[in-house]
């Protein structure tokens, strides 16, 4: 009797365990079923013109720069200018010597008065040649004075002279043309500023061995001169970021030398055409720079205007959300979510520019969150603008 009771209340509690379990579930689904929707807020996509300013970092260059070295091989007699000098167009900066010019120039004269000697001496047998030629062809008018093989004879002669005189002419010529490249030469020995600026490099001193082949290999040059009254503010301009932009458009910029000072300067040259290495496309702004305030080599932020020229669609920064795979914003569309991938452009006063399968007036969750996954049932508590 005690075994069938022991029994009977085992199979009791069983019972009451498989039921309470069964509660559970119940009580859990009831869970789930009364939390409902999730609740979001939103917003609308609005369409509007981009108008805007973008800091960019850019730098001065001076609008020329020229490295000195010289045409001819010298010594460095003189140099009359120093880092810092301050030099005019034609001003003269440096005088080399070159003694072998000296024996080259007195060898080119020689050379000259050669040929025109030579030319004179062919010029008076050709004048002689043709009186005897013009002689024997009036003679040989009358019969039996000359033989007509003596009067054609003359006239080769004469013909041969003129070739000698065209030669000795074209001697003349070069000759003089050798004087002058000595000349030319000479003039080279003194070196002269190609245009007013500031002289910022000097490397060599009096006495100094030079040629036109330091140039190359890396040599230094005598002296280096920029002009800096007038500079080139060169602007890489991000691919992203390449709106539309005019050629005499005045752009703002600072510079860390003159902190809370704004400067300005229009577009003057656009490259039109992207560095491939750098995805950036070169702008230059004629800065003018009479008071010499701005330093040539210097960085500069430049507050870039950027006019899309076409509608875009913007919205909160806060509803643009991503998980590890896609940029998206949860639009809203009968009480439902729906992640629309955007690529996004540039953010104004609290708002972000995006491209995607959006359109204006639809409705966006205003703080997005990937725990609000695509399909599930919303809640639209009231609507606002995106602002």
């Amino acid at each position: 009797m005690r075994t069938v009771l022991v029994t009977l209340a085992g199979f009791a509690l069983l019972t009451a365990g498989c039921n309470s379990g069964s509660t559970d579930k119940g009580g859990g689904s009831a869970v789930a079923a009364a939390s409902g929707p999730t609740s979001v807020s939103t917003v609308v996509v609005e369409s509007k013109s981009l108008s805007t300013t973008i800091a960019l970092p850019a730098q001065l260059e001076p609008y020329e720069q020229v490295d000195i070295y010289p045409k001819v091989t010298g010594f460095v007699e003189t140099v009359t200018a120093d880092r810092g000098s301050r030099v005019k167009e034609g001003e003269v900066l440096v005088r080399l010597t070159a003694p072998e010019l000296v024996s080259q120039r007195s060898q080119a004269e020689a050379a000259v008065r050669a040929a025109e000697s030579q030319l004179a001496t062919a010029k008076a047998k050709l004048a002689s040649d043709h009186g005897t030629y013009e002689h024997m062809q009036a003679a040989a008018k009358t019969p039996g004075v000359l033989a007509e093989n003596d009067v054609a004879v003359a006239g080769q002669t004469v013909s041969a002279d003129k070739g000698l005189v065209d030669a000795a002419e074209q001697n003349v010529v070069a000759a003089r043309d050798s004087l002058k490249s000595v000349s030319q030469a000479e003039a080279y020995l003194t070196i002269t500023a190609p245009f007013s600026g500031v002289v910022t490099t000097r490397n060599l001193h009096p006495g100094a061995l030079i040629g036109p082949a330091s140039g190359a290999g890396g040599a230094l040059p005598i002296l280096q001169i920029v002009n800096d009254r007038r500079l080139r503010l060169v602007v890489p301009i991000p691919e992203a970021q390449v709106g539309s932009m005019k050629v005499g458009q005045p752009v703002s910029f600072t510079v860390p030398a003159y902190p809370g000072k704004t400067f300005t300067a229009p577009i003057a040259r656009i490259a039109d055409a992207l560095d491939v290495k750098s995805r950036t496309m070169p702008v230059e702004l004629d800065v003018k720079n009479l008071d010499v305030k701005l330093s040539p080599g210097s960085f500069a932020t430049v507050k870039w205007p950027l006019d899309r020229g076409y509608p875009t669609l913007f919205v909160p920064t806060t509803a643009v959300t991503n998980d590890q795979q896609h940029t998206f914003v949860i639009r809203v569309r009968s009480d439902k979510a729906e992640w629309v991938t955007v690529q996004t452009g540039q953010t104004v006063d609290g708002e972000l520019e995006v491209f995607g399968d959006l359109a204006a007036g639809d409705q966006v969750v205003k703080i997005a969150t990937d725990a609000i996954h695509s399909g599930d049932a919303v809640r639209v508590q009231a609507p606002s603008a995106a602002r």
